[in-house]
């Protein structure tokens, strides 16, 4: 006997509120709900079946808006009542709220998930809607000029659209309706996108443990100004890149190779839930780095069929159409595969990808050899700066020995390199250190060197 499933619900009684059920078949991919079975599968017989049969499909008519197919069937003697609910194109409400199936269970749909199916039910996309209060004039015209001249060089627009005002501009990329701009111009476009779309910008923290925030930044801006300073700001605040020569050749490795960073960062902001309002979260660690966006996979897929070849199905078609005119991007679903190919050509770690519902990580981190030349840096440093600290000590207890009453300020001045405060440190530790000691006052007693 088949179980219970995505679209298959036993019921041992009707009740009115099963109608939620109903509804959520229909909102789902359809099924059938039987009256009469317990929840060990045995069927026990559907009280008042023959009532049922009359009333229910008047009933889930009236209330719900639908129509269903509603039978009596015979099962080892007794009467079972099958519900078969058709799946509906439109959304399907019960007294105001909406349903879907998820496996065996029943999921009432809230917030951005609502959003997310009223939409598809309506053809439409978040980004597609209409945004009432914004006008072409109130979009950053920098950001305007920085498209325009990405696309000129990625060859993706004619000349002609290319020159064209800027509402011309903005209807090629199919970014109006009627009177209106659509959310993904303003996104696009705009200088404060999350004046209107909440979360709609960056946050950066390097933190020193899974727990521990040293320090961090938050990046707004229209979406073309964040991909760039995101990843200017990765590599030159929040990442070391490990030094080494050929020759007299300085060369730079950094710990994810740019072409990966880069394709991360903007498949993040071209492919995240805008109606989830907390911002793309990157966590820079010590030997890794997260990147965190709330992210909607199409139907039927999950990580497998994302990391493996797959065709273009970008969760913003504008905005991805937006970023594909600009180059910033392939129109073929080719996005993990040049993360992990630019990976594999910098001989770095591929990234971890994990899916958790509607949250997508991707983690890189951080190769054994970047680590370790990063390590013989540092150690390289603490050397040298040893080594500094030595030779000014020494030479404060040269001056010591030629003028044991001579002053901080005085030693400062003759060293030259260092501050007062510096002298005060030196010599302190030195006291520490038991080579020097201190006669009588601070005022009017003098210094003894005794090593």
């Amino acid at each position: 006997m088949t179980r219970e499933n995505q679209t298959i619900e036993w019921k041992e009684t009707w009740r009115d509120e099963y109608l939620r059920w109903v509804s959520g078949f229909a909102n789902g991919q359809g099924g059938v709900l039987v009256i009469g079975r317990n929840d060990r599968g045995q069927a026990v017989g559907a009280a008042n079946g023959s009532k049922l049969l009359e009333d229910l499909p008047n009933k889930i008519r009236d209330l719900l808006g639908i129509m269903a197919d509603v039978n009596l069937v015979e099962e080892n003697g007794v009467e079972l009542l099958e519900i078969h609910v058709p799946e509906y194109a439109n959304p399907i409400s019960f007294r105001g709220r909406y349903y879907t199936r998820s496996g065996s269970t029943l999921q009432e749909l809230k917030g951005a998930a609502l959003d997310r199916f009223l939409l598809q039910r309506q053809g439409r996309t978040w980004d597609s809607v209409p945004l009432p209060g914004v006008k072409p004039s109130d979009l950053s015209l920098t950001s305007l000029k920085r498209f325009r001249e990405l696309a000129a060089a990625s060859g993706r627009l004619s000349a002609a659209d290319l020159s064209a005002s800027d509402s011309g501009l903005l209807e090629k990329l199919k970014l109006v309706e009627g009177k209106y701009l659509k959310r993904a111009a303003v996104l696009l476009f705009h200088e404060d996108p999350d004046r209107f779309i909440t979360g709609a910008f960056v946050k950066i923290g390097y933190f020193v443990s899974e727990s521990d925030l040293a320090y961090h930044d938050e990046i707004h801006g229209s979406l073309f100004s964040q991909a760039h300073v995101v990843v200017d700001l990765l590599r030159t605040k929040y990442m070391k890149a490990a030094i080494s020569y050929q020759g007299i050749q300085r060369i730079e490795q950094f710990p994810v190779p740019y072409e990966a960073l880069r394709e991360a960062v903007v498949n993040a902001l071209v492919h995240r839930d805008y109606a989830v309002p907390a911002p793309i979260q990157i966590r820079v660690y010590e030997h890794k780095l997260r990147i965190w966006n709330p992210a909607v996979l199409p139907d039927g897929w999950d990580l497998e069929k994302l990391l493996g070849a797959h065709a273009s199905h970008p969760y913003n078609p504008d905005v991805a159409n937006a970023f594909f005119r600009s180059g910033e991007i392939e129109s073929w679903g080719r996005g993990i595969e040049k993360i992990f190919s630019a990976c594999r050509k910098a001989d770095s770690p591929p990234p971890n990808i994990h899916v958790d519902g509607y949250d997508l990580w991707v983690e890189f981190v951080f190769s054994p050899q970047y680590m370790a030349a990063i390590q013989g840096e540092t150690d390289s440093k603490k050397s040298a700066t040893q080594k500094t600290i030595q030779k000014t000590a020494q030479k404060i207890l040269d001056i010591l020995k030629n003028d044991p009453e001579i002053s901080r300020a005085k030693i400062a001045e003759q060293l030259g390199d260092i501050t007062e405060s510096g002298v005060k440190y030196h010599l302190a530790k030195m006291k520490r250190e038991g080579l020097i000691c201190r006669v009588g006052p601070d005022k009017g007693g003098h210094w003894e060197v005794l090593k």
